[in-house]
Order: structure tokens, then sequence, then C-alpha cells
């Protein structure tokens, strides 16, 4: 569908660029993101193994890698549910260690980085959209479904002396 060629795209841009924009300026992304890295991973440091990167660096290198690759097939259509998916994972952390205006005093500050949450939010929900969006065919939820419904009415069609044909809720089929 055209709409979903456009919109794409549009979507994945601001992730692309986002993406390029960690590379650009890696220390910087990695002094805004280092308070919330410090209170999420404190009490599970201990716990982690030695391969679980937890330096702000290293970190959001990943995270610039997930939304520059995630938004290119996003963009190109390519595997879109799971870039959407990838890129949602991404955003929730970046959203909440760049943006968090309830920590900010000075007005004018606290209003443009609740502006920057709530748009983020916006793309979330885009995200989110997308992630589910199944082109106009069933969701495979929606087929297991269905597929469970009739082999229970062709189980219960098949047993002798259950008093005719049931729906897959106990009642009675109506003809």
């Amino acid at each position: 569908m055209l709409i979903r060629r456009l919109a794409r795209p549009l979507l994945a841009s601001i992730f692309v660029w986002g993406g390029i924009g960690v590379f650009r300026d890696t220390e910087g992304h990695a002094k805004a993101a280092t308070p919330l890295l410090e209170r999420t991973t404190a009490p599970v440091k201990d716990s982690l193994p030695q391969q679980v990167p937890t330096d702000p660096r290293t970190l959001v290198k990943i995270d610039g890698a997930v939304k520059i690759g995630a938004g290119v097939l996003l963009g190109l259509g390519k595997a879109p549910r799971l870039a959407a998916l990838l890129l949602s994972g991404s955003l929730v952390p970046t959203t909440l260690a760049a943006h968090a205006f309830w920590e900010i005093d000075d007005p004018e500050q606290r209003a443009a980085q609740q502006i920057h949450f709530l748009k983020n939010l916006g793309l979330l929900g885009g995200l989110l959209t997308t992630a589910v969006d199944t082109k106009g065919k069933p969701s495979v939820g929606y087929r297991a479904r269905q597929g469970a419904h009739r082999a229970v009415e062709q189980t219960q069609q098949s047993v002798p002396g259950k008093g005719g044909k049931r729906n897959c809720r106990g009642g009675k089929l109506r003809h």
C-alpha cells in the first residue's frame, strides 16, 4: 500500500539520523545516559556476566547501531515489524535518559524537554502501530484461534453421542 511505503521511511528517518548523531557525539550521549544507567544497573551490576557491557560509551554505541540498522530496515520495508520493535526498545531508555523533564528546575528547559518527551511518546505509538501492522492480513494469533476453533468443531462432530454439532464454547450450532 502506498501509505506504508511513504510512512515507514518518514518514521524511520528520525531514528537513522539519531543513530548517526550518536556516533558523531558519543561522549555527549554517554554523559546524558550515565545517570539512568547508574540507577538501572547498580542494583544488578554484580550479578551480570562480564560479557554484558555496562559502560555508557559502549551502550550508546550499541543503541546508535540499533537505531541505524533497524531504521534502515524499517525505511526499506524489510522486516518492518521486527525493526519497529527494536526501535521501540531503543526509544524507551533514550527518552528516559535524554528527556527527563521532571528532573529539570528551569521552566523553559523543562517545557522544551517535556515537548521532546511527548514527541517520543508519539513516535513510540507509531512504532507500536507498525509493529502490529499485518498489511491487512489476519494476524498469527487470529489464524491460530480460528484453527483451534475449527479443530474443536471437527473433533466434536466426529465424536458419537454428543447430541449434534456444537461450537467451540460448547453451545449447539444453529442451522
